[in-house]
């Protein structure tokens, strides 16, 4: 039986080495798709399309955050950029500012090394290739971490679906043992009633009325075909639900058919008792529709 996975999951793996300390961390909440957001140091952006592509072996839904941290020990990727041109711009306004509001130029070497962008922090792209052999274990490994808890949840996810679907069973059964009793109280009623009304006057029930009746009575308040629909539902989630694998979609769309015959057989519930029995039945499917949305 393959692993059920629910979009709901958290992995972290963290690797030190003489030159680099790398985080990796996955979290996951349900989508509709699969919405992979990177946050990452700037160093590392040319692996984006790598490690894009390596979570997408590890999951098919879900708005994932993905975090990774970076530190380099050696720090001997970073180095200290003067940017010339710049800095003569700031040099050429000052002096014609001076210059046209008749004030003393008192732009200083300190003061231009403060202005903006003139000194910048840059980082060299180093040796990329050593860089990932050390991120792609990193973030494999997170995802591993990530793909088993998603796998946990949606074991529980799995069970706790099978048990209602059990349920469900439960009261479809009931639903179908109990209406032709419906059907049978109707005519009886309807032939005293019928009856009563006819004993002063010497006339005899028209049987052949009486049947017609019952039948539109009957036909009224029939769910067979409602039963039997439902109950190919369930046979075809449970079937689902152990084959195991990406689902989510394929489930809600059956669930949403679940409510629409279970819909069906309240409005044409004429009986307390299988009124109740669909109450119940609808509550299941709307939890059934609920969980779904948890599943991959």
């Amino acid at each position: 039986m393959a692993e059920i996975c629910s979009m709901t999951g958290f992995g972290r793996y963290e690797v030190v080495t003489e030159k680099y300390r790398i985080q990796v961390e996955l979290r996951s909440v349900n989508h509709r798709y699969l919405d992979l957001t990177l946050k990452m140091p700037r160093r590392l952006g040319c692996f984006e399309a790598g490690v894009r592509q390596l979570l997408k072996e590890y999951m098919e839904r879900g708005k994932t955050d993905v975090y990774i941290t970076y530190e380099d020990y050696g720090d001997t990727t970073k180095r200290l950029k003067y940017n010339q041109a710049l800095a003569a711009e700031y040099v050429e306004y000052a002096a014609r500012m001076a210059e046209d509001f008749g004030i003393a130029n008192d732009l200083k070497v300190s003061n231009l090394m403060r202005l903006a962008d003139v000194l910048a922090m840059e980082e060299t792209s180093g040796n990329d290739a050593e860089l990932w052999e050390i991120i792609e274990p990193a973030v494999r490994k997170a995802a591993e971490a990530f793909r088993s808890a998603r796998e946990k949840e949606g074991c529980n996810l799995r069970q706790d679906l099978l048990l209602k679907l059990g349920h469900m069973r439960e009261y479809v059964a009931d639903i179908e043992a109990f209406s032709p009793s419906v059907t049978e109280e109707y005519r009886r009623r309807l032939t005293e009633k019928i009856k009563e009304t006819l004993s002063d006057s010497g006339l005899s029930p028209d049987e052949g009325r009486i049947v017609t009746e019952v039948t539109i009575y009957a036909d009224k308040i029939c769910t067979d075909e409602e039963m039997v629909r439902l109950k190919s539902h369930i046979d075809t989630m449970e079937q689902r639900l152990r084959q195991g694998g990406p689902c989510g979609r394929e489930l809600d769309f059956i669930a949403q058919e679940m409510n629409r015959e279970a819909n069906t057989t309240l409005s044409k519930a004429n009986h307390l008792r299988i009124a109740d029995t669909a109450i119940a039945l609808k509550t299941e499917v709307e939890k059934i529709r609920e969980q779904v949305q948890n599943i991959e």
